[in-house]
């Protein structure tokens, strides 16, 4: 399943810029950036939680915004993208 991981996290103080990196760097073990706090992740139903339990363990919830969509199969999903950035097609086969 796809689903578009978006996060905010507070930055006033130091420890909120080191929020901000883990956060990050959590969400590109998994998925590709697509824009500066938003990315896209193709997961199984458990990678899904688990990818949520290790967020939610990086944020702090009173000062820091996360959100996980996830895009029903069933439906489809179309994504209209514009700009220089291109992504990466989960479902083509990967070359080297």
């Amino acid at each position: 399943m796809l689903i578009i991981v978006c996060y905010d996290v507070n930055t006033e103080d130091r420890a909120g810029r080191r929020r901000l990196r883990r956060v990050a760097k959590v969400c590109e073990s998994t998925g590709q950036r697509v824009q500066k706090s938003v990315f896209e992740c193709q997961v199984t139903l458990a990678q899904m939680e688990d990818l949520e339990r290790r967020l939610l363990a990086e944020i702090a919830p009173d000062t820091d915004c996360l959100r996980l969509y996830r895009m029903a199969d069933t439906r489809g999903c179309e994504v209209r993208q514009h700009g220089n950035f291109r992504s990466i097609d989960f479902e083509d086969p990967l070359v080297l």
